[in-house]
């Protein structure tokens, strides 16, 4: 048990993004109790005891002191890997450009209030006359990133992930913007060409390209013929190239849509660690078995199936070989995903689920100090009420400071 002395210290200033030494005032010691606390292999009931912003202790059995859970869970803070969100927030309609600042407030918001703490922007590398930003137009976004979380505006830990588009052939431009970029810590490698990866048929290519954009015959033929001319030449020497620097750089690379062996032979060539969204069963099993992460989108498990009509989430995760969970689109997923797999899914428990959106994806990408709660590891802890349905955040806390 902890002592009274352990009672929470107030302060009169708030600073999300301040270090201890620049908060003299701010709350030294918190502690959580009567929660029902996930760790790794199991879930206790108990207490944590917080300190300078760190996991000081965890202690089982009721208490009378500190902020009572009332039998919340207490799990760590979510660990979001790829998330176009803050895109849709920048650009939510064809040709709307909204103020950076405001787009990534908002973004931040709701991660955080999803129980995200840690979550990685993804900016577009590569442009073509089907979509796309402008060169520079996605280093602003960072640079607006960074500014934010130096004037305290942000409350998630923001980090960057580069979605490179090989096929393309001024990808290597814009991600030369970023060649010195320590926020970047994850680049994945994709190709949307017809024909490949995720577009494996032309029927799920005609849909997204043809039929949603009203191109008629003629102009698809030539927009196809354009596309696949453009993967022939690029998509090779812009991998090697992308990834060469991400292995001098200490830079986790993704794969993204594997659809065969070969791609994922091609994944191992490469150092990836990081297996995005496997179209496939079998490149799912031969990128677990050799040591990446396989990743699926979690709004594929709320929902039972892919948006694209591509293999199931939760026939990988019924096989063993799913490891993380995206919010991809829909950033409340990432929490609500982990309870549906517990609920449904034979042999895979709350503990492991959670693990998904928390300790193997800060694992994959060599993020040390969080996904999990254990001593000595950041405070970024979120207090979830679900009795049955979807989950509710009641409070969130990163580097030990509530921050929602």
């Amino acid at each position: 048990m902890f002592s009274r002395n352990s009672g929470r210290k107030t302060a009169s200033h708030f600073c999300w993004n301040c270090s201890n030494d620049e908060r003299p005032d701010m709350t030294k010691e918190t502690v959580l109790s009567n929660a029902r606390i996930v760790l790794e292999d199991k879930i206790v009931e108990g207490s944590v005891l917080i300190r300078d912003g760190r996991i000081a202790a965890i202690s089982e059995g009721k208490s009378a002191i500190g902020e009572d859970f009332e039998g919340d869970y207490l799990i760590p803070g979510l660990v979001e890997l790829h998330t176009d969100h803050l895109e849709a927030h920048y650009s939510p309609r064809p040709g709307v450009r909204w103020n950076k600042t405001a787009a990534i407030q908002a973004h931040d918001a709701q991660v955080v209030t999803s129980g995200i703490t840690t979550v990685f922007d993804c900016l577009r590398m590569g442009s073509d006359e089907d979509g796309g930003f402008e060169k520079g137009e996605m280093r602003d976004m960072a640079d607006a990133i960074q500014a934010a979380q130096r004037e305290d505006r942000l409350r998630a830990d923001h980090l960057i992930h580069l979605r490179c588009e090989v096929s393309s052939d001024n990808v290597l431009d814009h991600f030369q913007d970023f060649e010195k970029d320590p926020y970047v810590r994850l680049v994945s490698l994709m190709d949307h060409a017809p024909g490949q990866r995720q577009f494996r048929t032309m029927d799920q290519y005609i849909f997204y390209y043809q039929k949603k954009r009203g191109l008629s015959d003629e102009a698809f033929a030539k927009f196809v013929a354009k596309r696949q001319e453009e993967s022939a030449k690029y998509a090779t020497p812009h991998r090697d190239a992308i990834s060469k620097v991400c292995a001098e750089r200490g830079i986790t690379v993704a794969s993204h849509d594997d659809a065969t062996l070969a791609h994922v032979d091609e994944a191992i060539n490469y150092g990836v660690r990081l297996a995005e969204f496997p179209t496939s069963i079998d490149a799912a099993k031969a990128s677990h078995g050799a040591g990446m992460s396989v990743l699926m989108g979690a709004p594929n498990i709320v929902r039972g199936k892919s948006h694209s009509g591509n293999i199931a989430a939760r026939d990988l995760a019924e096989l063993g070989v799913l490891d993380v969970l995206s919010s991809d689109y829909v950033p409340l997923s990432l929490l609500h995903a982990p309870f549906i797999l517990a609920d449904e899914v034979e042999g895979i428990s709350l503990p492991q689920a959670i693990a998904m959106v928390t300790a193997t994806p800060a694992k994959t990408v060599s993020l040390d100090d969080r996904g999990r709660i254990a001593e000595g590891l950041r405070a970024d802890l979120v207090r979830v009420r679900r009795d049955h349905g979807v989950p509710v955040t009641r409070s969130v806390w990163r580097d030990g400071r509530r921050v929602a």
